[in-house]
């Protein structure tokens, strides 16, 4: 069963075990996180949510993603700007998908 979800402003097309990368959420590490806002669910497309559809994750690790470097500079002018960024995540396993 595949259905595709909405986090963090993304969506996101996933099948039972699958593993994937979202916008940090506040759970905690080994908890459930169930996500409700279901655009398509086992076929079925909702408008604008699939009613009584969810996506049920465990949470396996928080981190930050690798660096990346924003460099700023203006020719001649002797204008130079370095500045990193690593943006946080949370992993999710796709426990189950349910559809009533």
């Amino acid at each position: 069963m595949k259905a595709i979800f909405v986090t963090g402003g993304k969506q996101y097309y996933v099948s039972e075990g699958d593993t994937i990368y979202v916008e940090k959420l506040d759970n905690e590490v080994g908890s459930e996180v169930v996500f409700d806002t279901v655009l398509l669910a086992d076929g079925k497309l909702g408008k604008p949510y699939v009613d009584g559809a969810k996506v049920v994750c465990t949470v396996e690790k928080h981190g930050r993603q690798k660096k990346v470097i924003v460099f700023k500079y203006k020719p001649k002018k002797k204008y130079r700007n370095k500045q990193g960024h690593r943006q946080p995540y949370t992993k999710l396993v796709v426990k189950k998908i349910e559809v009533k």
